[in-house]
Formats: C-alpha cells, sequence, structure tokens
C-alpha cells in the first residue's frame, strides 16, 4: 500500500496546529508557513529540517514535547552524518529520554559527532570517560576530548578541564591551570565556572587569596540560581568576609540555596534559624532543616539533629534518636558526634551503658584533637572505666584538652 507524503505532510502539520491552540506549548518562533515548510522539508529527507524537529519535539517548541519523537528526528538525521543531531541522540541515549537508557549506544554517537569536530559531543565524550560510562573510566581520555571542546571556545569543557587540572585527574595537579579554564568559561557567563573561580579566589588557590574577588565570581553565579554559590555567598555575608557583615542577606541566600535542596545551605540555615542570626529565634525550623540536609547524608546537620534531640530543642527530648543521629555522624568521622556518642555510652542514655565503647569513641574524637573528647578520655584512664587506671595517660590527655583551650 503506497502512502501519499503530500496527506503525511498536511496531517502533521495539522496536529501541530492543534498542540499548538492548547496553550501548554512554549511561543511560538515559526510561523505556519515556516512550520509547513520545515516539516515537508523534514520529510523529504533534509537533514537539517530533521534535526531542527528533533529539537523542537525535545523542546516542545511549536509542538507538544515528545521525546520518542524528538529520538525518531535526531535518528534520521544523524545516520545522514549531522553531527548535531548525533552528540543530540547520544544525550537521549546517555538519559533514557524517548528511548532505553543505553550508554554504549550514547558513547557510539557522541564518538561519530565528536571526530566531526562537534565541541558539545567532544566535551560529552570526555564527561563519559571521566565517569566510566559506556567505556573504561578513563582521565587522560577525559582529559583529550575536554581539551579539544575546549580549545573550540566550548565553556562547559572549559570548566571541566579546570576541574581536571584542580584535582589533578588525568594531568598534572596545577591551580593556575585550572583558574585559567575557569576564567575562560567564567567569561562566557557558566554559572559552574564562575562558582568554581570564586572558591579559587576564596581559598588562594592559583590566584593570590582575595575575598571580595570570591564574592565578585558568587555574585555571578548566584544570580544565575546556582545554589553553591548562593550558599556560598550566604556564608561569605554571614562571615563578613569580602562583604559588610549582614545576617539577613546571609539568611536570603541560604534559602534561596536551601531551597534549591542543597544540604549545605539547609544546614547552614538551620544554624541562623537555632542561634536567632538574621532570623526570630525558632528550633522547630532548624530541626527541620536539620532534618533535610541530615536525610541527604550531611554529617554536621546529622550531629545537630543528634543534639537537638539529645536536649529536646525543637523536637520531643529523646535520646534514642539522639545516638541513631550521633551514630550515622560518628560513622563519617565527625569528631563532636564521636564525643556526643562516646557520653551516650558512658552514661547509659539511649543505648545499653558501656564503657568500653565510650573509650573507643572518645579515642576516635581525641585523636582528631577533639577537646571535650581528649577531656573525657582523661576522666575514663583517671578512674580506670572502660581501660586499666592509669594517671600517666589521663594526664596526658587533660594536657592536651587544656593546651587547646588556651591556644
Amino acid at each position: 500500500m503506497k502512502i501519499n507524503i503530500s496527506n503525511l505532510i498536511a496531517a502533521l502539520f495539522l496536529s501541530l496546529l492543534i498542540c499548538g491552540s492548547s496553550g501548554s506549548i512554549v511561543a511560538a518562533t515559526l510561523d505556519s508557513q515556516q512550520l509547513a515548510d520545515l516539516i515537508e522539508k523534514a520529510y523529504q529527507g533534509e537533514e537539517s529540517a530533521q534535526y531542527q524537529l528533533g529539537v523542537m519535539y525535545e523542546k516542545g517548541r511549536n509542538v507538544k514535547q515528545n521525546n520518542r519523537k524528538a529520538v525518531e528526528w535526531y535518528q534520521k538525521a544523524a545516520e545522514q552524518g549531522n553531527a548535531s543531531a548525533q552528540n543530540n541522540l547520544g544525550f537521549m541515549y546517555q538519559e533514557g529520554a524517548g528511548i532505553k537508557q543505553d550508554d554504549r549506544q550514547a558513547i557510539e554517537w557522541y564518538q561519530k559527532a565528536a571526530e566531526q569536530g562537534n565541541s558539545s559531543a567532544q566535551n560529552n565524550l570526555g564527561f563519559m570517560y571521566s565517569n566510566g560510562k559506556g567505556v573504561k573510566q578513563d582521565d587522560r581520555s577525559a582529559v583529550d576530548w575536554y581539551q579539544k571542546a575546549a580549545d573550540q571556545g566550548n565553556a562547559s569543557a572549559q570548566k571541566n578541564l579546570g576541574f581536571m587540572y584542580e584535582k589533578g585527574k588525568g594531568v598534572k595537579q596545577d591551580d593556575r591551570q585550572a583558574v585559567e579554564w575557569y576564567q575562560k568559561a567564567a567569561d562566557q557567563g557558566l554559572a559552574d565556572a564562575q562558582h568554581n573561580i570564586g572558591f579559587m579566589y576564596e581559598k588562594g588557590k592559583g590566584v593570590k587569596q582575595d575575598d571580595r574577588h570570591a564574592v565578585e565570581w558568587y555574585q555571578k553565579a548566584a544570580i544565575q540560581d546556582h545554589a553553591g554559590a548562593q550558599n556560598n555567598l550566604g556564608f561569605m555575608y554571614d562571615e563578613g568576609k569580602g562583604v559588610k557583615q549582614d545576617d539577613h542577606q546571609a539568611v536570603e541566600w541560604y534559602q534561596k540555596a536551601a531551597d534549591q535542596g542543597l544540604a549545605q545551605a539547609q544546614y547552614n540555615l538551620g544554624l541562623m534559624y537555632a542561634s536567632g542570626k538574621g532570623v526570630k529565634q525558632d528550633d522547630h525550623s532548624a530541626v527541620e532543616l536539620y532534618q533535610k540536609a541530615a536525610d541527604q547524608g550531611n554529617v554536621p546537620a546529622q550531629y545537630q539533629l543528634g543534639v537537638m534531640y539529645e536536649n529536646g530543642k525543637g523536637v520531643k527530648q529523646d535520646d534514642r534518636w539522639a545516638v541513631r543521629w550521633y551514630q550515622k555522624a560518628a560513622d563519617q568521622g565527625n569528631p563532636s558526634a564521636q564525643n556526643n556518642l562516646g557520653s551516650m555510652y558512658a552514661r547509659g542514655k539511649g543505648v545499653k551503658q558501656d564503657d568500653h565503647q565510650a573509650v573507643e569513641l572518645y579515642q576516635k574524637a581525641a585523636d582528631q584533637g577533639n577537646p571535650s573528647a581528649q577531656d573525657n578520655l582523661g576522666f575514663m584512664y583517671a578512674n580506670g572505666r572502660g581501660v586499666k587506671q592509669d594517671d600517666r595517660k589521663a594526664t596526658e590527655w587533660y594536657k592536651k584538652a587544656a593546651d587547646q583551650k588556651t591556644l
């Protein structure tokens, strides 16, 4: 049975017009005639039209968003060698959008586009090698592909290459090179790079330490809704680093980042509510924020949540829950949590009393320089609790704690 192509085009065009009237479509960028012409060219096999139609379906421009149809049109254009379509098809495979997720297929299409010099594909291929997705993890190959894309001015690749230099992955560690590449990407307005270069200025890595410059770059990224930059900008206001100290501004920026789900910002905002800095003091709000951050694995928030349960601040007092949160933070090496958990074992609060466990936890925290743990460990040695009584060791640990308190 023969299919009338002109009838197919007319039917598709009619469906596009129907979709366009639903109110759920992005504002049209093509008029009716331009849209009809594009559809006809795509059906006639023009690769650029097929690619454009794929983009329209992926983004929901002029048409109802449909990833499956986007894949279909990208596939047609990609098979004709259109590098942009090959890259986009690779991305659809990587994300499992409109097609079954398949990293190997993503690699195959990225490779085809990258070999044609498509910088986005080169950057994406670098990401796949860096993360071992669809290929054996290989930082050197990642750097090679990032370099190719970065040399073409691809901002994401420049940022990624900067990261590889900062971390010494696939290249010799070099903060100056990292800053150079971050700068190139930041100058193009890439928020991630602006955040990263702000961090380099704040820490004095690869550049002379400069809090004012750090604030400037965090600000640029923060106004683009970069959650990490919003949190860091909040911290700069909180501490008065590079800007006049301002608790209200700190809270404002922490809130923006916390609203995006950033655990560190949720924790920082929780501290502000707990202390009443920049907001009305509110233990309930502090607990809610600590909980959100702790559920994401934020260790300081897990510790603070333990403190709130132990002391019944913002929640009903509950030693068992205090122990649970202290344990989570202690397992990740937090010395304050290790010390507090040790005290729970020493006193039998929320757990069966156990001096040996208490000593073990105090020791872990004391070895990290926690003065309270050092003091507690000295007490255990002085009284022979959980360890053999030993005045010399008791004195040694008391002295370590005292030396820190007098600093």
